[in-house]
């Protein structure tokens, strides 16, 4: 039942102990990067003068925009030799944030991951298919090492070409996937195709991430294909997955808290609100050598739940994550924002000035539109004109979201404006 007993059952007092051992440790070792050194300078911080986890608030919080504007190496606290690993966030919003570990980071991530995965009933013997993307993105790799220290048989299947995925999945009679919501139901449909049947394998259970989705959704692919899906919450600032993950409770996850120190804070007030309040997600890695972070603003939005787990399980729990405090889209596991259209779309000549998103479901693949106001000499009546223009339009975002979106072509001052305000995004995804 427990991956690692001692530390996932331990008292509330020994692990408060620990946190606040490994968070004087960790904010010695953030000073020895360019840009906690400098900041602990200006704010007159001695890291050896950290006595307790209430100092903390001594410290300003870290945003992406700093993790950006000290792009390669500024967060980084040894030298490049000890440095074997680098990530980068699935954002295309602007300079991508990059995160640099050691061969001790990397070990503790795999720990964290097989933690995870066993608390979810993987074994040795277990076939897992990894179906995410592998490379600078964090979900493939941080899943793989897991489920590799668990014993299980690791396929490293990547995203996509869903036949062939269907046919590991059969052939090697696979017990546990790693997969995108959306397209675990997109996948069901290609079974159909097949004239197979998704509840005739061997998995068991699936673990979901790198796109928020509801309770519903969640329930809807199990009763698909008959297994158990758990929830799992990561961002690449804080290693990536296995921060939280659900135990078979399935009554919130539990974060690792003898590795991460949790902060709720109202995103207005920027102070800290009760157990049981939803507010802004805070993050401070507390054992990462290369790349320690302090105080990271997530963005997402969530809440401490009261009381104890079932599971025996010690380490605090957060709801599902409800949302984020800025307007950033995340489609097809890539974040994307309306301003990175916006700044795109003014590159293109004969483009007008307002544009506006449309998210739709179309069956079980979500869709972006992207509408475009077009200048009033392109309304010309020449056909071949704006037919190039839509294809150039199409092009140059698909090269810069990653995403491949429709794009209808409108007339000047034709799309809706609230008080004033264009309406930039209008969500009709629906459960």
């Amino acid at each position: 039942m427990y991956w690692d007993r001692d530390v996932e059952t331990m008292e509330r007092s020994k692990l408060e102990e620990i946190q606040r051992k490994r968070f004087q440790q960790v904010c010695r070792v953030a000073a020895r990067s360019p840009y906690y050194g400098k900041l602990f300078r200006e704010i007159g911080l001695d890291p050896n003068g950290i006595r307790g986890l209430s100092d903390i608030e001594r410290i300003p919080f870290t945003t992406k925009d700093n993790l950006r504007e000290h792009w390669p190496y500024g967060l980084v606290a040894v030298s490049k030799e000890e440095l074997i690993r680098m990530h980068s966030s699935s954002g295309t919003t602007g300079r991508a944030t990059v995160i640099f570990h050691t061969a001790d980071d990397i070990e503790a991530w795999a720990q964290l991951m097989a933690r995870c995965l066993y608390m979810a009933g993987m074994r040795k013997g277990d076939v897992f298919q990894n179906m995410m993307t592998y490379g600078l993105f964090t979900g493939g790799l941080g899943f793989h090492y897991g489920a590799e220290r668990v014993g299980a048989l690791v396929i490293p299947a990547g995203a996509g070409n869903s036949k062939r995925q269907i046919q590991l999945m059969h052939d090697f009679e696979t017990t546990a996937i790693h997969i995108i919501p959306s397209y675990a139901l997109h996948l069901s449909t290609v079974f159909s195709e097949m004239g197979l049947v998704p509840r005739g394998t061997k998995v068991k259970m699936a673990f979901l991430g790198a796109e928020p989705h509801s309770e519903k959704m969640r329930r809807r692919i199990e009763e698909i294909y008959g297994f158990k899906a758990y929830n799992s919450y990561g961002l690449s600032e804080m290693n990536g997955p296995g921060i939280a993950f659900e135990c078979p409770a399935q009554n919130g996850l539990h974060i690792w808290e003898d590795s991460f120190f949790v902060e709720i804070i109202d995103p207005n007030t920027l102070k800290p609100v009760p157990d049981g309040t939803e507010g802004e997600l805070v993050m401070t890695t507390l054992c990462r050598q290369g790349m320690p972070i302090l105080r990271y603003r997530t963005k997402d939005l969530t809440r401490i739940l009261p009381g104890i787990c079932a599971c025996g399980r010690t380490h605090r729990r957060i709801e599902r994550i409800k949302g984020r405090t800025d307007d950033m889209l995340i489609l097809k596991g890539v974040n994307i924002f309306p301003v990175q259209i916006e700044k795109k779309l003014m590159e293109i000549p004969g483009v007008g000035t307002n544009f506006q998103i449309v998210l739709e479901r179309e069956g079980f693949n979500d869709l972006m539109i992207v509408r475009v106001e077009v200048q009033k000499d392109f309304f010309s009546g020449d056909l071949k004109q704006l037919e190039k223009l839509r294809r150039k339009i199409v092009e140059e975002l698909k090269s810069d979201i990653l995403i491949t979106p429709s794009v209808d072509l409108v007339e000047p001052d034709s799309l809706p404006k609230s008080e004033g305000k264009a309406v930039r995004v209008i969500d009709k995804r629906k459960d």
